[in-house]
């Protein structure tokens, strides 16, 4: 079907003028003309007004919108989509602040802030943190790279739709530990010699394993710095490729941030952190500080 403009902004409420100023900028895609000039919309233009007014108000700049360019109404309905289902998340978020503020006798400063913090935190925000985040730590060693992206969707869980006022501190804390400048460089150099060196097919395969021996020695008793612990060391050491010294450097080396990190992310999910890397890590620590594994290191 046919509009004219003014027609146009009866059906979308937008003023005339306001229509004019995003067809001239190229937000709109261009309308055919009357033979006298006139503009003359089609269904696509109101689709697309509609969403570039719900763009709008989540925060997306023009520039950003004019990149849509003319797509097919099927795609530009799917990004309204996209973009209603965005806002809404976005209010939940706000919702479940001011119920759980209301609550309490009075608003603390701590309230205020989470306020304010997911004013700012919109998803193309995240976005762009998660992208820098990936690309900053990637660095320039492809194998690594490619891991973080695989790694993308994890680093930064989406929030349920009510979401606990914990879960919104723990995703607050989380972007604001993706954003740390000391952190990506801390992951970024900790990891160099791994990524540029080891056999990451081979490590990966070996994982498993690793985790099966750590697990079952622990469970089994096996107290770091007797023979027994010794030799299941080794086979772990054949199965990652590292050297004594190599594994000791790497627990030294740890960022507990790291660990908080994914402490997290199952904050978020509401799930409980799996406790067998835990025990089997630790038990491997444990044996690779033992002084006996030391001599052996030196």
């Amino acid at each position: 079907m046919d509009y004219s403009i003014g027609r146009l902004a009866k059906l979308t409420g937008l003023p005339v003028k306001t229509i004019r100023f995003y067809s001239d900028a190229g937000v709109l895609p261009e309308p055919a003309r009357t033979a006298a000039g006139y503009r003359v919309y089609g269904d696509e233009h109101r689709v697309h007004l509609e969403l570039v007014r719900t763009l709008r108000e989540i925060g997306v700049d023009l520039a950003t919108i004019r990149s849509l360019g003319r797509r097919p109404l099927k795609e530009v309905l799917d990004l309204h989509l996209q973009a209603v289902e965005t806002q809404i998340a976005a209010l939940g978020r706000t919702r479940a602040v001011l119920r759980a503020t209301l609550e309490k006798d009075g608003p603390a400063e701590e309230d205020l802030g989470r306020l304010h913090a997911l004013g700012r935190l919109g998803a193309a925000e995240m976005e762009k943190l998660l992208n820098s985040f990936v690309d900053e730590v990637g660095g320039d060693i492809p194998a690594r790279l490619e891991w973080l992206r695989s790694l993308r969707a994890c680093l930064v869980p989406s929030l349920p739709a009510e979401p606990t006022i914990a879960q919104l501190d723990a995703w607050l804390e989380l972007t604001e530990l993706l954003a740390d400048e000391d952190y990506r460089e801390r992951l970024r150099s900790q990891s160099e010699d791994f990524w540029q060196d080891a056999d990451h097919d081979a490590w990966r395969k070996g994982q498993p394993e690793v985790m099966r021996l750590a697990l079952d020695a622990s469970r089994s008793g096996i107290a770091p710095g007797t023979p027994e612990a010794s030799r299941v060391l080794d086979r772990v050491l054949a199965l990652t490729g590292q050297s004594r010294a190599e594994l000791l450097r790497a627990f030294e080396e740890h960022d507990p941030r790291a660990s908080r990190h994914w402490e997290l992310v199952a904050i978020i999910n509401d799930t409980p952190l799996p406790r067998e890397p835990a025990e089997a890590y630790g038990w491997l620590e444990a044996t690779v500080r033992h002084p006996s594994s030391r001599i052996v290191c030196e």
